[in-house]
């Protein structure tokens, strides 16, 4: 599917309602004009998907099958809750590589992984909202944890994104308690998506997920990075500084880069393994990629999970 949806375009409007509807809107556009391109397979109780179809009327497990997008004639049974879990721990601050003065300019520079979760769980929001799921929000930010529980009335909606474009960056870590007693309720039906780069105390995050797996509740891991950090594209003499402790590096890039990714490697392969053993589906991407494609991916592990 071809993506427009650049981040750096939402980067300065501060109108999360719009930014979440505009982002979705066109998603749902691109995924109807895909659908009418090729042959596909008939149904005589489902039809292809078009603009303005409910989605609750998407049928996720025959997309799952097929690629391909139907809308059921029936109704479904029941609606579930989807909970939003954006980390907010200083990692998060890493900012997107600035785009070449060839490119046109979009009004940013780059973006942050805070920022670039925050537009797709807003995005990821509306579209649960339409489907008449309820949405609950958790933001892990600091020693606080800010929580909504999953509703899905209008006004609900617009407090949720509220409070998401609200949570900013801390340096420390809640307790993992606290987290878990917070969202409890999510054991019942219902899906959690988890938006984080794993850097902060990897280990607790990931305790706190599994123990929110269930057979009626799944999770989906969205682990966050930068082009720089994929490729380490840095050159001469450099310094880092751990955002979590403020300690400042200097390295020599040419030096370090081979250790870094084989540590970078190392560290994605046992994260996906460990998650994988959870029954945690984890999508990875970089934040200079198009919100649309992660859009898709996170519908197609929806789909993969069986959820209506």
């Amino acid at each position: 599917m071809h993506s427009l949806i650049d981040p750096l375009t939402f980067s300065r409007i501060k109108d999360l309602p719009l930014v979440a509807k505009t982002i979705a809107q066109g998603f749902l556009h691109g995924l109807h004009n895909s659908a009418q391109r090729g042959t596909g397979v008939e149904f005589s109780q489902y039809r292809v998907y078009e603009p303005g179809d409910p989605l609750s009327r998407v049928d996720w497990k025959l997309f799952a099958r097929s690629d391909r997008y139907f809308v059921r004639e029936a109704e479904r049974e029941s609606d579930i809750n989807v909970y939003l879990v954006l980390d907010a721990s200083a990692s998060m601050l890493m900012q997107s590589r600035k785009p070449k003065k060839s490119q046109a300019n979009t009004g940013a520079d780059s973006i942050t992984k805070l920022d670039y979760g925050r537009y797709l769980l807003a995005s990821i929001a509306y579209l649960a909202h339409q489907q008449g799921d309820g949405v609950g929000l958790m933001g892990i930010s600091g020693k606080q944890v800010d929580f909504l529980p999953a509703l899905n009335t209008q006004q609900h909606w617009q407090k949720l994104l509220l409070q998401l474009a609200r949570i900013t960056s801390g340096d420390a870590f809640p307790n993992i308690d606290v987290m878990i007693n917070q969202i409890a309720s999510v054991r019942q039906q219902g899906i959690v998506i988890v938006v984080s780069d794993f850097y902060q105390r990897h280990q607790e995050l990931t305790e706190f997920m599994q123990q929110l797996v269930s057979p009626r509740t799944d999770v989906i891991a969205v682990q966050l990075e930068t082009q720089d950090e994929v490729e380490f594209s840095y050159t001469g003499q450099v310094r880092f500084e751990d955002r979590e402790t403020g300690e400042h590096k200097l390295v020599n890039a040419s030096q370090v880069k081979s250790a870094y990714l084989h540590a970078r490697e190392t560290f994605n392969h046992t994260l996906a393994n460990q998650l994988q053993g959870q029954r945690i589906q984890l999508l990875r991407t970089t934040i200079e990629q198009p919100l649309d494609n992660v859009l898709y991916d996170f519908l197609l592990a929806r789909g993969k999970a069986g959820r209506p």
